[in-house]
């Protein structure tokens, strides 16, 4: 995993929740090849309400439509890795939205620098 602090490159990643890559969900298979490829990280927010280019809405509002609820992957690195990995999702977003944000890298701590919410090799917190 890279430790990054600086400008950095933001890629998000709009798709629906019921959006599948070979029966797996999309932002699943995203998030696993972002993993495979070394980047920093990556994160899958849930969203409560949303439209896209069909206009029609979602909400969790009404039981009826929250089924396909919007999801958006986001991913932080260097501008180098992320515009690296954009090849990857070519073959996987069909149907969704693809942005990228520049950025700046405050504060990133690794797991290992003991910082608040660091764990230990058995899943514990560190003291």
């Amino acid at each position: 995993m890279t430790r990054l602090t600086g400008s950095a490159l933001r890629l998000t990643v709009f798709v629906g929740e019921n959006d599948t890559w070979h029966h797996r969900p999309l932002y699943s298979e995203i998030v696993h090849r972002a993993h495979a490829a070394g980047l920093a990280g990556a994160s899958v927010f849930r969203g409560i309400e949303g439209f896209g280019a069909s206009s029609l809405v979602h909400t969790s509002r009404l039981l009826s439509l929250s089924e396909d609820l919007p999801v958006a992957v986001v991913v932080v690195d260097t501008e180098e890795r992320v515009r690296a990995f954009l090849p990857e999702l070519d073959a996987l977003v069909t149907g969704g939205l693809v942005t990228l944000d520049h950025c700046e890298v405050v504060r990133c701590p690794g797991r290992a620098d003991g910082g608040p919410g660091a764990t230990d090799r058995k899943g514990g917190r560190s003291r």
